[in-house]
């Protein structure tokens, strides 16, 4: 029997309530997470006993990332604290709770498991969403969700869209910290030209851009709300603590939350800012598969992808030839051929470079190459890559025209990076 999404959560939340009635003590302490114990944001606004909400009526942004170490919800860990006012959540793209596939939501309901409303945001900004704001009753909003680094990761959007949202409805943002998943070392690939501005990329930042939610927060607030909003929000943000920008992250100790249905490892976090760019393809980017974004394929490739792209010499990456059917999205049901990355050397496995590099090879071996121009224009936040490789361009070549881009941004994010 097919269950609605709202009758699913509701009987999630109604056994999970039941469940949580009888604990018992253990019989001994966990054992502590291998890594370094890094506390987030939200660890340490719990640890100061939630001064900086302290008699605010609080709306949060955020998804099934927002957890403890222990993975309880932060909404459901707010909601029981008498110290915390939490009356709204406001949910992005997949929904509060995570249930809608890449381009949906879960729409406007009331959690289950809370009784609190829940307001979409999804790819809603400007007076649309500065008016949910305002119907919500909330005078801070909350903004807590795992990002993975890559600029076309929508919830970095969502973060920018509330901020400019904020300061129209008059609203306080606090924005609490969690770690950049492949580090916080490097800005890398090209930086958005503002004529191709989308939910995918609003402003003028690198495709891998090497910062944490809260220096985002920051680089927005000093350079891009301002000119949208007439002036910088009311900002306050959360650091953590034990993060260094050389962390992966199975050095945060911290546990992997899927932040969407198609990330659902730290490895896919690893390759997506390079490979999701076959969205703007007709080649499969490995959705319906076990290894999205690490699986690429079309209908008709062979051994030959693997094998020119090994030829690269792409640093950090082995390429396998690989066969497979997805269940959903592109090539649904039929067996495919393509290739599987398998990363070596993360430290240096540049995932924009090895994006290009496949793109170059895919379109020079397999006769079926297309692409869907407009949306990897967006993607890569100009025309330039792909009238590039479409004249032919090497890899090198194309990363060479993004340097002076990169080298202004790069100067700019100095600015606001807070963990050296």
């Amino acid at each position: 029997m097919a269950l609605s999404r709202r009758v699913l959560l509701g009987h999630l939340a109604a056994t999970g309530a039941a469940a949580a009635a009888v604990t018992a003590p253990p019989a001994q302490a966990a054992p502590e997470p291998a890594g370094r114990r890094v506390h987030t944001g939200f660890d340490r606004l719990a640890a100061d006993g939630y001064r900086l909400l302290d008699g605010r009526r609080i709306g949060i942004v955020t998804n099934p990332t927002g957890v403890t170490r222990d993975v309880r919800h932060i909404v459901d860990v707010m909601h029981a604290d008498h110290r915390v006012r939490l009356t709204a959540v406001f949910g992005p793209e997949h929904g509060f709770r995570g249930t809608a596939q890449a381009g949906g939501s879960e729409g406007r309901y009331t959690d289950p498991a809370t009784g609190l409303p829940v307001y979409d945001t999804y790819d809603k900004s400007g007076r649309e969403l500065a008016d949910i704001f305002t119907a919500s009753g909330v005078d801070t909003v909350v903004f807590d969700i795992q990002d993975v680094g890559a600029r076309f990761y929508t919830y970095i959007w969502t973060l920018y869209d509330c901020m400019v949202a904020a300061v129209a409805a008059g609203k306080r943002f606090v924005v609490l910290d969690r770690p950049n998943p492949v580090t916080g070392l490097a800005a890398t690939g090209p930086v958005l030209d503002r004529k191709y501005s989308s939910f995918v990329g609003r402003e003028p930042i690198s495709q891998a851009h090497g910062m944490t939610v809260t220096e985002l927060a920051r680089l927005f607030n000093g350079e891009f709300v301002p000119r949208a909003a007439g002036r910088p929000v009311a900002l306050e943000t959360v650091a953590m603590t034990g993060w260094r920008r050389a962390d992966f992250f199975d050095a945060t100790g911290l546990p992997w939350v899927p932040p969407s249905p198609n990330m659902p490892t730290a490895d896919t976090a690893l390759v997506y800012a390079g490979t999701c760019l076959f969205e703007g393809t007709n080649l499969s980017e490995g959705r319906g598969t076990t290894r999205p974004f690490e699986l690429l394929g079309a209908e008709g490739i062979d051994r030959r992808w693997a094998a020119a792209a090994t030829e690269l010499g792409l640093p950090g990456v082995h390429f396998r030839e690989a066969y497979f059917a997805p269940t959903f999205s592109k090539f649904q049901g039929t067996t495919i051929g393509g290739l599987q990355l398998h990363v070596h050397d993360r430290t240096a496995f540049d995932p924009v470079r090895t994006g290009i590099g496949l793109l170059v090879t895919a379109r020079r071996v397999w006769k079926g190459f297309a692409w869907r121009a407009d949306h990897f224009d967006l993607l890569t936040g100009s025309a330039t890559v792909r009238t590039m490789i479409d004249a032919g361009a090497g890899t090198d070549e194309i990363a060479a025209a993004w340097q002076d881009g990169l080298t202004r941004f790069r100067a700019v994010r100095e600015r606001y990076l807070r963990y050296r």
